[in-house]
């Protein structure tokens, strides 16, 4: 059994390979700011050790490339009024927020919202929801496979996650847009965290309410595949994802 110790989450042979070159870069920056009457005073050291060696940023996964794909789609489509259920705000809500407003709905209180942003507080598992034909936009990326699992507060529910599309199809108006992204792969609960859906399921699902106008997904590798072909290998397959993300874009019938 290997044993590592960390220091400040990095481990010991990362920190004794890097610690020479801090020492050395540390020396240089103290005699400099000697030589500039110490404007910037040098305070606590915080070693910041593995960054020069990695890339700039992540470009990969699913949240990255679905965010910008589903945002992109909106800023074409420019609705009339755009509500999102459940997804991530730090990520595809504040990309929309950028250059338009949007509602947000979940079961979680959002204590500080931006001016773009408009927030409800909805429990989407609730069968008595009472919302229909609310607006002509609609998204929902990576928040359906939660449903009805109790991680975010909400009641068990093992249906949960019908109960829920349910209630989006109702809120949708006829000819509106739904962007919609969940797991993809071997049909499974990962309790409490979330399901991950099989393609074959999520199209029965969908059956006659919706047409999809594309789809596209994100392989187990990080990768994205735009405007994929759902043949009957392709979807029987789950286009060879065990933990993919499937993104839809439907217009209801």
């Amino acid at each position: 059994m290997q044993f590592r110790i960390l220091i400040k989450g990095i481990p010991l042979s990362t920190y004794l390979k890097k610690l020479p070159v801090f020492l050395k870069d540390y020396r240089e920056i103290k005699k400099q700011a000697a030589q500039n009457n110490m404007i910037f005073p040098l305070g606590k050291l915080y070693p910041c050790l593995e960054e020069a060696n990695q890339d700039s940023g992540t470009t990969s996964g699913h949240y990255f490339h679905q965010d910008l794909l589903v945002a992109g789609k909106i800023f074409q489509n420019n609705p009339v009024k755009h509500v999102d259920i459940g997804s991530r705000i730090d990520g595809f809500v504040a990309h929309v927020a950028a250059f338009r407003e949007i509602e947000v709905f979940d079961i979680r209180a959002l204590p500080e919202v931006d001016k773009n942003i408009h927030f409800r507080r909805f429990n989407f598992t609730d069968e008595n929801f009472s919302l229909r034909d609310y607006c002509d936009s609609l998204s929902c990326l990576h928040a359906l496979e939660h449903f009805g699992l109790g991680r975010y507060g909400d009641k068990i529910n093992y249906n949960g996650h019908l109960v829920g599309w349910g209630n989006i199809h109702r809120m949708l108006k006829k000819g509106g847009k739904f962007y919609f992204s969940v797991p993809i792969g071997h049909q499974r609960i990962e309790f409490n965290a979330h399901r991950v859906f099989s393609l074959q399921y999520l199209l029965e699902l969908m059956g006659n309410k919706y047409r999809i106008d594309s789809f596209s997904y994100v392989a187990d590798d990080g990768s994205l595949t735009r405007d994929a072909s759902l043949t009957k290998e392709n979807v029987a397959g789950n286009f060879s994802c065990d933990y993919g993300c499937g993104i839809f874009e439907l217009t209801k019938l």
